[in-house]
């Protein structure tokens, strides 16, 4: 009864910086927690970052001081500011949110980090 959706993806250069956004709707009561994970081909899935419905924010160590996660409460959207881009950091991003009761995911968004 959540649908997640995903925008800001694309390619860019080492250094550069994108800016995920992720809308959620439907019946929604309450969003405990939403995060952002990626995947990158023949990898797991890994959190990259999460924020709690109070603000509270975990990143990863690979993107610490390089990516910023943040959410708008009345719009039931969060972002993920990511800077200093790295070609490690190609992937597809998958944004998520917790209910009361079930966790829901996005259909993620391609990024490309190439010269």
């Amino acid at each position: 009864q959540v649908q997640l959706v995903e925008s800001g993806g694309g390619l860019v250069q080492p250094g550069g910086s994108l800016r995920l956004s992720c809308a959620a709707s439907g019946n929604i009561l309450w969003l405990n927690a939403m995060g952002w994970y990626r995947q990158a081909p023949g990898k797991q899935r890994e959190l990259v970052a999460a924020i709690s419905s109070g603000g509270s924010t975990n990143y990863a160590d690979s993107v610490k001081g390089r990516f910023t996660i943040s959410r708008d409460n009345a719009k039931n959207t969060v972002y993920l500011q990511m800077n200093s881009l790295k070609p490690e950091d190609t992937a597809v991003y998958f944004c998520s949110c917790v209910t009361g009761s079930s966790t829901y995911w996005g259909q993620g968004t391609q990024v490309t980090v190439s010269p």
